[in-house]
């Protein structure tokens, strides 16, 4: 490799563990992480807006609508880039103009990270993450892979090169992590 920055992009369905992986890379080897939805968590925060899922697939569709399909990916692209430590993540990664400017930066790797839907529906309820994950019902989570921030997901994730299960255990995922890690770092 020419350029000894690595810079992996994970993109999985809703809960898989794309987060959990970053906190571990970002913990473990000092990576740098950026999330395409801190962007739209900062600002419902600016606009004093709850972040529901609901408010979140909002903003986005809106950036998206009249700044590009690829507004949020030129930001983070940038961020990335700027970025001198030599591990970077960027996690999220959910449509296909997502990658545009990402696949333009050396040595950057789409990694899957995946789980059954059962597992990644209790991982949901128990992190809470957004204001309505709690009290969320399985079929409400089934339904929200149809709403247009998941439907695209799949496409995405059939270009990953890497793929990372995440059906077992915390210590399953980061063994599995720094093995993808070692094969990318320079002899």
């Amino acid at each position: 490799m020419t350029n000894n920055k690595i810079i992996f992009g994970l993109a999985g369905l809703l809960a898989s563990g794309k987060g959990t992986a970053a906190h571990y890379l970002e913990e473990r080897y000092a990576a740098g992480t950026y999330r395409y939805s801190t962007i739209l968590r900062d600002l419902a925060d600016r606009l004093y807006l709850e972040q529901s899922r609901d408010n979140l697939i909002r903003m986005s569709e809106t950036i998206r609508h009249t700044f590009g399909e690829d507004a949020l990916a030129r930001a983070i692209a940038k961020d990335a880039e700027k970025d001198a430590r030599p591990l970077i993540v960027v996690e999220g990664i959910r449509r296909l103009p997502d990658m545009v400017h990402l696949q333009k930066l050396p040595n950057f790797v789409l990694v899957e990270i995946f789980a059954e839907p059962k597992i990644r529906y209790e991982r949901l309820v128990k992190r809470g993450e957004n204001t309505d994950d709690v009290s969320k019902t399985y079929e409400q989570f089934l339904a929200d892979h149809e709403r247009s921030t998941e439907r695209s997901i799949p496409e995405v994730v059939a270009m990953a090169t890497e793929h990372i299960d995440n059906n077992g255990s915390f210590k399953d995922l980061y063994r599995n992590l720094d093995a993808l890690l070692k094969k990318y770092q320079p002899a």
